[in-house]
């Protein structure tokens, strides 16, 4: 299996003219996603998300670097690269609000080069299995921010890509909406598609990325599966504790907090503990030393992306949707 993007030694420099200082927003990110794989890019803002993505779309050229979308290289082969893309976009980017769903798909058909019936049928076929052909026919300033998402991709998916990248595609959504565009993306890489998924959402990236990569300050610091990422802070074990009575809890608190490798305790409710550890070793003490006061009802939980990312980068820009 071929890749589906292949980024090598990417740089993307913005300023210095007249005088203006250089600012690296990509600085040598090398990237390889395989044909039906949903990959995510995750990074707060400003990390450099939207710059891959307008590259890999040829919408900005790299300053140095190469990036190729199934074999053809965004800068010379433009035309070809441009024809097995779609691109959808978070908010109303892009979307003519004062026309119908039908008279949007029509127009970027065309844009395509799909006129008469096949444009017909193409538009008809993606209204109906994005769930809009009941209000096919209504402006689009009057849709929810899902229908109008659900179009975005409608649009994306009109010249049949074969890569997709989503830009923060599920932002202003409700929680139903979300679950349902999630599950729409999903069928999506079953066909075979490769896609692309930009987000600083936790939740987003865990629920349907293969792999995700860590972005940050235009520099690339990881791709994994997301359990795998998890894995990579198990020192920092999360420690639950609850049922503890009350007479008891100074007491718990006090031969917890002094165990080597405890960072951190906290108490989250009436009898409940949690304590957060930073050492190998340190949680299965906190065990022991819970065990032995008397404390049963205790569980250790594995760190998800949300902890990684807090970890690798930090809590520029995060947003968790738990």
């Amino acid at each position: 299996m071929g890749s589906a993007v292949a980024v090598a030694g990417l740089y993307r420099e913005f300023g210095g003219r007249r005088g203006q200082p250089v600012v690296a927003a990509l600085q040598g990110v090398d990237l390889a996603i395989p044909e039906g794989e949903i990959h995510g890019l995750l990074g707060p803002n400003g990390a450099g998300k939207t710059t891959l993505c307008k590259i890999l779309s040829t919408v900005l050229l790299p300053t140095s670097g190469t990036a190729a979308i199934c074999g053809h290289d965004v800068v010379t082969e433009t035309a070809t690269v441009r024809s097995l893309i779609g691109i959808v976009f978070g908010g109303e980017r892009g979307l003519y609000t004062r026309l119908s769903a039908r008279a949007n798909l029509e127009f970027w058909a065309a844009i395509y080069g799909l006129a008469g019936a096949s444009a017909h049928r193409r538009v008809s076929q993606l209204l109906e299995r994005l769930g809009l052909e009941d209000r096919a026919d209504q402006r689009v300033e009057t849709f929810s921010r899902g229908m109008k998402q659900r179009l975005h991709l409608a649009r994306g998916l009109i010249g049949d890509p074969r890569v997709l990248i989503l830009d923060e595609p599920t932002t202003g959504m409700d929680p139903v909406a979300a679950v349902d565009f999630r599950e729409l993306v999903t069928s999506l890489r079953d066909e075979g598609r490769t896609i692309l998924v930009t987000t600083h959402d936790m939740a987003e990236a865990e629920a349907i990325c293969d792999r995700v990569s860590l972005i940050d300050s235009g520099a690339l610091l990881a791709t994994e599966r997301p359990s795998t990422l998890g894995t990579w802070i198990t020192r920092y074990a999360r420690v639950r504790a609850s049922e503890i009575p009350a007479d008891m809890m100074d007491a718990v608190v006090e031969a917890v907090s002094t165990l080597d490798g405890v960072a951190q305790v906290r108490q989250t409710g009436s009898g409940a503990l949690l304590v957060d550890t930073d050492a190998d070793g340190a949680a299965t003490a906190v065990l022991r030393a819970l065990l032995d006061l008397g404390v049963s009802d205790v569980a250790t939980t594995r760190p998800d992306l949300a902890e990684v990312y807090l970890r690798i980068i930090g809590d520029r820009g995060m947003r968790i949707d738990r």
